[in-house]
């Protein structure tokens, strides 16, 4: 099953996508998509290194190609998060830049075709009604167009709204 979590920032939309994880008792495998620019960051993924550990999750580093992914179990994945890889790929040199969406959705059906139930968590974009110039229109338009790519191909769409999910496809109990 292929499920999107949507929402703004501080949403609780990782928390929800975490506890559908916890939901199943296939192997648990977290990609993660934050790069690593210092010791501050680096301090930050080591602890929610440990804290995924704690719930069963095996932890892989993915902040570029997606699509050349290969994972170590089958079993539920979730990758957190599309906003991430999204300006990783576009921004990085070694990423995918102008071909960043097309990498990043050739990436999802690589892991997917790998694993049992793919969880993809997202950040809302262009519900804030600010006015973006430059680059950051530029990033919001990709991310904008991966995520309905990606709402089209899922199973569920869940948007989680102040820590409640309200399911806008799919059902709630099919998990």
């Amino acid at each position: 099953m292929l499920t999107l979590v949507i929402g703004g920032a501080a949403s609780g939309k990782s928390a929800y996508a975490e506890s559908l994880c916890l939901k199943t008792d296939a192997p648990r495998t977290y990609l993660a998509t934050m790069q690593i620019w210092d010791a501050e960051c680096a301090a930050r993924v080591a602890k929610h290194r440990a804290m995924r550990a704690e719930k069963g999750f095996e932890t892989v580093e993915c902040p570029l190609h997606l699509e050349k992914l290969h994972l170590p179990v089958r079993g539920t994945v979730l990758l957190e998060d599309l906003g991430n890889l999204t300006a990783n790929e576009l921004y990085d040199p070694n990423g995918a830049g102008e071909l960043a969406a097309a990498a990043i959705l050739q990436g999802i059906d690589t892991v997917y075709a790998q694993c049992d139930d793919l969880i993809l968590v997202t950040n809302e974009v262009f519900s804030g009604g600010a006015d973006y110039a430059g680059d950051t229109l530029h990033y919001l338009r990709v991310l904008a167009a991966i995520n309905n790519a990606a709402a089209a191909r899922a199973d569920r769409v869940i948007r989680v709204v102040c820590g409640i999910p309200c399911y806008y496809k799919g059902k709630r109990e099919s998990f």
